[in-house]
């Protein structure tokens, strides 16, 4: 039912100073981000590393879905994403199991989602996501196009790049005598 954890989603008021924050000290790289006027609030994609994810989101008017959250803290976790390959099949799992669910939207092929209450999440609002992870990270951070892999020559051997399942890639780097035994291993296929 769950491919994976996607991203953990922080609730700022001050985004200005969070964004820096995340990107200027720690690193970060931006993706993709955008608002919803409907709800009020904007969001921000952050990939942290090979395959670490952020979202910071924030009230920007009045009668946001966020200020219930905001009349208790300035800035927290405020739920944590994660990507089914199915989300109908998702659901019918919950169903099944008797887990309630809210919050059904479907965007189109680009988003589909559902929340579980913190209430029957053991103190965690759980967002469940249909999505294709690529979609919605910084194309720094991912390999383009249909590629699979990619080796960049280094001193001492090469680094060895994939394309993640989860969106984004990996790296490992090889010393020359790692090279020569994953060519062998290689040859054997």
């Amino acid at each position: 039912m769950i491919s994976r954890i996607d991203h953990i989603a922080i609730a700022v008021k001050d985004y200005p100073k969070a964004l820096e924050f995340f990107t200027k000290i720690l690193g970060a790289m931006p993706g993709s981000s955008g608002d919803d006027k409907n709800i009020n609030f904007f969001w921000q994609n952050l990939a942290l590393g090979d395959l670490s994810r952020l979202e910071l989101i924030t009230s920007i008017g009045e009668k946001s879905f966020l200020d219930k959250f905001f009349k208790e803290k300035d800035a927290g976790v405020h739920h944590i994403t994660l990507q089914t390959p199915n989300i109908h099949e998702a659901k019918r799992i919950l169903e099944e199991k008797g887990i309630p669910y809210f919050g059904f939207a479907d965007y189109g092929p680009m988003w589909k989602e559902i929340f579980i209450h913190p209430r029957d999440a053991f103190g965690v609002l759980i967002q469940i996501a249909e999505f294709k992870a690529d979609d919605w990270i910084s194309s720094e951070v991912k390999m383009l196009g249909a590629k699979k892999w990619n080796i960049k020559k280094t001193e001492g051997g090469c680094v060895l790049s994939f394309a993640h399942p989860g969106g984004g890639k990996v790296a490992i780097e090889l010393e020359k005598n790692q090279i020569k035994d994953l060519v062998e291993a290689l040859k054997v296929l």
